[in-house]
């Protein structure tokens, strides 16, 4: 099927290959790419060799290169972990570093790379250009008549945004640390360089606080991040060349916090860890003195753990209903004059902009924190729409996008793809660009556990980190799945689990061994996307089990996605030779449906999909229909087309809070053939 549809679009694609000069799949898209003839062979003999002024940091980067290239290759390089005293000019990869670099948001990245035929060489002003550049170097590896090497490339790169980020959210469900590790080092392959994690919610406060130690004791129920692991996670990040921000949720999202000091609360209740996800009323009383002395002492604590230059206050959807129950806190605003709820969270956030300033850090915050009277010396994270983001570049704020980067809402990767930060249309002019730095992809864990939540974060938040790094026209769909799917395979090299695991999780579904039925259906369906998965009857808590059908299906699953491209070519141009491609497809979806309610009787846990796999196979049997009308020439009877849309209509029902992927395709035949 891939070869028919790269064969249909073939021209087209070419063009753009060209035009972005990228043929070894790279991701993201070096700045300038040109090729020359002076490929560079890998064998045994392989050396690095580091010079200039690099710091620790690239020893340590240099050397995880050099195993995770013998892993590849598994030629038993003689050389082992890299020192200072690997500085000769004759190694195969010789590094040479100006300076080492400040993990800071305006530092240099831009390296330089060229291959020659008996050395490749990278060099770059800091030691963050040169791990870029090794991770590029990694992508390129290739095979030609039974050997490894470097196609001969020159290239020159550099970020266009300096903020590149990825939230884990580790409360609405516990991320261990082998999760942290291993996005942080499939982060580091796509150049992402800032790793935002969510640490405080209604349902955990997920990191230890020595100073308020009933913080993990009575409102994290053993799952916590030591301040030893947290000093692991930093080290990690840093050889990585990536930053780690802290957020710490207030006024709002804070029940855990309640649970363990109540005499915070702006409501005097019994706390409960909240079980449920949503958004909730409890909130901190900012009217007390008390608030602001737990504050101090908290981010004070956590400032000096954390080195970044940023701190995330949160700030985001409080709902206000617990201040309007307080008679106190009423009466505190009418006293101050203010007549909604968002003027006292304005007065919060100008009351905890000096508690981070004498610790060093800058405060950013979701775009709620954004309004009148709001301090431009903050960062404002746009969540809810572009509006905010222009209307804080308009106005001078340092801003961050997030909104179309919300990875967890289980939307395709050419949606990601073609959100921009600054848009060719954007509104503001070159001065107000300059407050946009950048973009971040969100995780929220609500509904993904450490079995599957790699399977929503990898592969699309590749693509997002293309568009934070590449060039604005780097843009074309087509190259970027093409090259998507090497990258798939390349991260589960460094230990990510979205392929491994969803085999894993079908076995365990059927309770067996042949799981060939299902993968046929898995391979055509999607979770529901957005926020539909919560709605219905079925009520989601942090004990829920998160390993059925729409657990193991995954976003953008590419056999939908081609049938669907197949199809749409196949109705515009009538090309007979796809015919035998899309009849295999839809014949093996008409005839899996005696296989899949087998599955069933064994496995009952699969009965709420029955009804999709039904669907599957009766508009598989209409698009038969439709393709031998088409290719026939003859009309269908009267009465067809209405029967066949009734059966396509009633496909697109949920089933396992699932929806089938190819109904639009089926759709599009039954038209076609009209």
């Amino acid at each position: 099927m891939r070869k028919t549809i790269l064969l249909l679009v073939f021209c087209i694609a070419l063009v753009h290959l060209f035009a972005q000069d990228n043929t070894y799949n790279l991701m993201p898209v070096p700045r300038s790419l040109k090729t020359h003839g002076n490929s560079c062979a890998i064998n045994k003999q392989f050396t690095i060799g580091i010079i200039g002024h690099p710091g620790d940091r690239v020893y340590k980067e240099a050397s995880r290169a050099l195993r995770r290239l013998d892993n590849r290759m598994g030629f038993f390089f003689t050389q082992g972990n890299i020192t200072p005293k690997d500085s000769s000019s004759s190694a195969t990869l010789l590094i040479d570093v100006k300076r080492k670099a400040e993990l800071n948001l305006q530092e240099d990245e831009s390296y330089h790379l060229i291959t020659g035929s008996k050395q490749v060489k990278i060099t770059a002003n800091t030691d963050l250009g040169a791990i870029r550049a090794l991770e590029t170097l990694q992508q390129l590896v290739s095979v030609q008549k039974g050997g490894y090497y470097f196609p001969g490339v020159e290239i020159y790169d550099e970020p266009r945004f300096p903020w590149r980020g990825l939230l884990l959210d580790i409360t609405l469900h516990w991320m261990p640390m082998d999760v942290v590790k291993r996005t942080l080092d499939a982060m580091a392959a796509v150049k992402l360089n800032v790793f935002h994690m969510h640490l405080t919610e209604d349902q955990l406060f997920g990191i230890e606080s020595k100073v308020y130690p009933r913080l993990t004791s009575v409102g994290a129920e053993g799952n916590f991040y030591t301040q030893e692991n947290i000093k692991e996670i930093i080290a990690y990040a840093d050889q990585r060349g990536i930053r780690i921000v802290p957020e710490f949720d207030v006024p709002g999202h804070c029940t855990a916090m309640l649970k363990a000091y109540p005499q915070l609360a702006s409501v005097q209740r019994d706390y409960e860890l909240q079980r449920y996800y949503g958004v909730f009323d409890p909130a901190l009383d900012v009217t007390k003195p008390y608030t602001y002395a737990f504050l101090d002492t908290l981010f004070t604590e956590m400032a000096a753990l954390f080195p970044d230059e940023y701190f995330h206050i949160g700030g985001d959807e409080n709902t206000g209903k617990d201040w309007d129950r307080n008679p106190e806190i009423k009466a505190y605003m009418q006293q101050k004059g203010m007549t909604t709820y968002r003027e006292l969270e304005t007065e919060f956030i100008s009351r905890l902009l000096p508690i981070l300033k004498k610790n060093g850090k800058k405060m950013m915050g979701w775009d709620e924190i954004f309004r009148p009277g709001v301090p431009h010396d903050i960062m404002i994270q746009s969540w809810r729409g572009l509006e905010s983001l222009v209307d804080a570049a308009r106005q001078g704020y340092t801003s961050l996008l997030s909104t179309g980067y919300y990875i967890d809402l289980i939307q395709p990767t050419d949606y990601h793809y073609l959100v921009d930060p600054v848009p060719v249309n954007t509104p503001l002019t070159k001065e107000e660009q300059k407050f946009i730095v950048g973009g971040e992809a969100t995780m929220w864990t609500e509904h993904v556990t450490p079995e599957t939540v790699d399977s929503r974060i990898w592969p699309r938040t590749a693509a997002i980190a293309e568009r934070l790094w590449s060039s604005q026209s780097v843009n074309n769909v087509d190259d970027m799945y093409r090259r998507l799917d090497k990258i798939d395979l390349y991260l589960e090299g460094l230990g990510t689990t979205q392929l491994k695991n969803k085999g894993m999780l079908m076995r365990r579904l059927v309770n067996g061994y042949n799981t060939q039925a299902l993968e046929v259906l898995v391979n055509v369906i999607e979770p529901l996307k957005l926020y539909e998965r919560n709605e219905g009857d079925t009520m989601y808590t942090v004990f829920s089990p998160y390993t059925k059908i729409a657990d193991v299906a995954t976003p953008d699953q590419k056999t939908a996605r081609e049938f669907r491209k197949l199809v749409a070519a196949f109705c515009q141009s009538k090309d007979a030779k796809v015919v035998p491609e899309l009849r295999k497809s839809l014949e093996l979806w008409k005839n899996n449906d005696v296989a899949f309610q087998k599955l069933i009787q064994q496995s009952p846990v699969l009965k709420e999909a029955a009804n999709l796999s039904e669907h599957l196979a009766q508009i598989a049997k209409v698009g038969i229909e439709a393709l031998q009308f088409i290719t026939s020439g003859k009309k269908p009877p009267l009465g067809w087309e209405t029967k066949s849309l009734q059966i396509t209509k009633k496909a697109k029902e949920q089933g396992g809070r699932c929806e089938l992927q190819v109904v639009t395709a089926i759709e599009q035949l039954v038209k076609t053939a009209l």
